[in-house]
């Protein structure tokens, strides 16, 4: 039976329809492979002229693919695919580390900070957030692969299907690749036309492998040696013997805070105030910068720089150092009969390695006494940590040091609180009106609001130290490290500024030959050292 006019319709347009659907299809797996092999692994360079490039391993490829034979091209397209699937989710964690931590994803050491990671979340967006965001990067990461081994097959398929034209188009590439590069064209600053980031972003990884799998026994024979090991107590710190020490590292306060033309004229104006007030009250200050192993987050590696006197820039080598013996300064105000205290209000759990810094007494969110609310990721303001400091410590017959991490200043910045009269602080009600709004800030405000959250801190400890700073109180304050990309832009280094404070001049006496600059703010020559080295320049300025 012949068929009627409706089915002799339907059957051309439904094989129009199917090639329509198989070209967007392709186009997808086109688009797919080329996004995968061009866009750039650093946050900064990410831009619309970044995808105008001609990637060397799609010439490549084509060429390759389109003269293999059958069962052997379908092999090599879907490892192929595979690869490239695998290499974009690297990429991807490259992007994210870059714009938060200012460096590449290490493949080796990196994965510990997942916890960590979530757990900003759960304090930013919430446990709702949180989920929803673990649940949306575990499905890519099982999506990306698949799909990209997909498009793969498919584009293997068209260009043995139609192998002429293919390597006609993989010559015209490769012209076009090889007159670019010969050129140096750049749409992006840094990216070249021809492009074969993708090849030299697995080889870049695969050779960073090898070093962090051999980190472990460098580090290893640089944590043997320690001028101070046998040091006896009653030759530790004889500089400072009765006076309370606090130790303050402030969060994310770098460099560009003080120098950045964005964050510098209200910032420096409340240092070059603090000084005045400081000296009107009858206490000095000297300011230096040193370079930080971190940038962005990662501030327990500053911390465990600073106090251990080696360079800890991995988790790897973070968790080497607490299973040891180092001494830390922490240790050595407690050799030299010092009671040793940390106060870490961003620690919601037990801290173990609490008991390697050498610490009496560990106060956290649970037990500081802190019954206000949260404001964002930091549990409690910088200037209630600081009260339960002078309240919980120095309050005692005994010298104290007290190491503390003052987190206002913690991304998102979404709420900041503000200063209250040292004697209203109490349990931490007062700042219950002050939180309004948990909402991070939009891009256009975030710098602004990192400023702001800056400011608070700085003024927090210029208070406290104009209201408690008796002859007895030495203070350290610091940043741990340079705030993310998104805030300073690229470039911007890992310097951060250090200061110490003291109303009695021997202290600071002490350090003349340092070359630290006077006041709160170091001018832009002030001495930079590394972070690892200021364990033994301490104790040798302040030893017997």
């Amino acid at each position: 039976m012949d068929a009627g006019p409706e089915t002799a319709e339907v059957a051309p347009a439904h094989g129009q329809a199917r090639r329509v659907l198989g070209w967007v299809v392709t186009g997808l797996a086109c688009a797919l492979v080329h996004l995968a092999l061009v866009v750039p692994d650093e946050f900064a360079r990410l831009a619309p002229g970044a995808l105008l490039r001609v990637p060397a391993e799609a010439v490549v490829g084509a060429a390759v693919l389109a003269v293999l034979p059958g069962r052997v091209r379908t092999a090599t397209a879907a490892a192929a695919g595979a690869a490239l699937g695998l290499l974009t989710i690297v990429k991807v964690l490259d992007v994210g580390f870059d714009a938060v931590l200012v460096r590449p994803f290490d493949l080796v050491l990196d994965w510990v900070l997942l916890r960590p990671a979530v757990e900003f979340l759960d304090a930013s967006l919430g446990r709702a957030g949180a989920v929803a965001a673990v649940i949306g990067v575990v499905a890519l990461a099982v999506a990306v692969p698949v799909l990209m081994t997909l498009s793969v097959l498919r584009l293997a398929r068209l260009a043995a299907a139609h192998r002429r034209e293919a390597l006609a188009g993989a010559g015209v590439a490769g012209t076009a690749w090889l007159a670019c590069a010969a050129l140096g064209a750049q749409l992006v600053p840094g990216l070249p036309v021809a492009s074969g980031g993708a090849a030299a972003l697995a080889y870049d990884h695969a050779r960073e492998v090898r070093t962090s799998l051999r980190d472990e026994r460098v580090f290893a024979a640089q944590a043997a040696v320690d001028a101070f090991r046998d040091t006896p107590g009653d030759r530790l710190l004889t500089g400072l013997r009765g006076k309370d020490v606090v130790l303050a590292f402030v969060e994310s306060y770098g460099r560009d805070a003080i120098e950045d033309p964005q964050f510098a004229p209200q910032v420096d104006a409340v240092l070059d105030a603090g000084t005045r007030q400081l000296r009107a009250a009858g206490l000095s200050s000297r300011s230096g910068f040193l370079t930080s192993p971190t940038a962005g987050g990662g501030s327990w590696l500053a911390h465990a720089t600073l106090l251990s006197g080696l360079w800890i820039d991995n988790q790897q080598r973070y968790r080497t150092l607490v299973g040891g013996d180092r001494l830390t300064l922490n240790r050595a105000f407690r050799r030299a009969r010092w009671r040793t205290a940390a106060a870490m209000p961003a620690n919601v759990r037990a801290w173990p390695e609490g008991r390697f810094f050498g610490y009496d007494k560990v106060y956290d969110s649970r037990n500081i006494g802190y019954r206000g609310p949260r404001f964002s990721y930091a549990t409690m303001p910088d200037q209630f940590t600081l009260s339960a400091i002078q309240r919980s410590e120095r309050t005692r017959p005994e010298p104290v040091m007290v190491e503390t991490a003052l987190v206002s200043s913690h991304a998102p910045w979404a709420s900041i609180p503000r200063m209250v009269d040292w004697s209203a602080v109490g349990d931490g009600s007062v700042y219950r009106p002050m939180v309004t709004d948990e909402n991070p800030p939009w891009p256009a405000h975030i710098r602004t609001e990192y400023r702001r959250s800056i400011e608070y801190s700085l003024n927090s400890l210029i208070s406290y130290a104009k209201t408690y700073g008796d002859e007895n109180l030495v203070m350290v304050f610091l940043g741990d490290h340079q705030p993310a990309s998104t805030i300073t832009g690229p470039g911007a280094g890992r310097d951060v500024p250090i200061t110490i404070v003291a109303r009695d001049p021997r202290v600071l006496d002490r350090i003349s030959g340092w070359g630290w600059q006077d006041g709160l703010r170091p001018g832009p020559n002030a001495p930079v050292w590394p972070m690892n080295a200021f364990r033994d320049r301490f104790l040798t300025a302040f030893g017997g």
